[in-house]
């Protein structure tokens, strides 16, 4: 599993072959067997492919609209917004979506007491080691996959939309890729990594 973490890449272009389904459940069951915070494994799936991609495309879209022209839930982050309309078109063209819920949370305009703010930090680490197994596990089987945080420019459209309980975290695109990224710069180990009594 170290060549799939030094080789994965964040990909936004992908061909429009199918992905078996064989190979969605095996990712996402990667993904289920991530640890997780007192082993609450708070996580659920939705797959969205094929035709139900359209109604997915227009509820983002309805966002980016709302968020441009209406009331926006993000206003200090319009410099984002291009970025958001691109990712809508990656989206379009992966053949597979898959939206990343916290089933034991409420919802991001919930008012939190110290301590549900961090079950709530707990449960957010669980989902996000699930959708980093599903990275890894897309790039063990060749399969591009782009993790994406743009989905907060339609948040309750795509909730809306989705009509799953939980609270919605982040969505993940699948596809066979059509590009071959670099790696992007990374910060230098030294200025991140602090040691307490290293050994000589």
């Amino acid at each position: 599993m170290l060549q799939e973490i030094l080789k994965r890449r964040s990909i936004r272009k992908f061909s429009s072959h199918p992905i078996p389904e064989k190979d969605i459940r095996e990712i996402i069951e990667c993904g289920m067997n991530a640890p997780s915070s007192k082993n609450r494994q708070p996580w659920s799936f939705v797959v969205v492919q094929g035709d139900a991609k359209q109604g997915m495309l227009q509820a983002f879209q309805k966002g980016i609209d709302r968020e441009e022209h209406g009331a926006p839930l993000l206003p200090n982050s319009r410099q984002h917004l291009s970025g958001a309309k691109y990712t809508l078109r990656i989206m379009e063209q992966a053949p597979v979506t898959i939206f990343v819920f916290n089933t034991l949370g409420d919802n991001i305009f919930a008012e939190l007491s110290q301590e549900e703010r961090v079950f709530e930090i707990c449960n957010h680490q669980s989902v996000s080691a699930a959708i980093q197994n599903i990275l890894l596990a897309a790039t063990a089987k060749k399969i591009g996959s782009l993790w994406i945080c743009d989905i907060y420019f339609a948040y309750q459209e795509l909730c809306d939309w989705l009509n799953i309980e939980g609270e919605l975290l982040a969505a993940v695109s699948l596809g066979y890729p059509e590009e071959s990224p670099p790696q992007r710069p990374r910060k230098n180990f030294d200025d991140l990594v602090i040691w307490k009594n290293k050994p000589e």
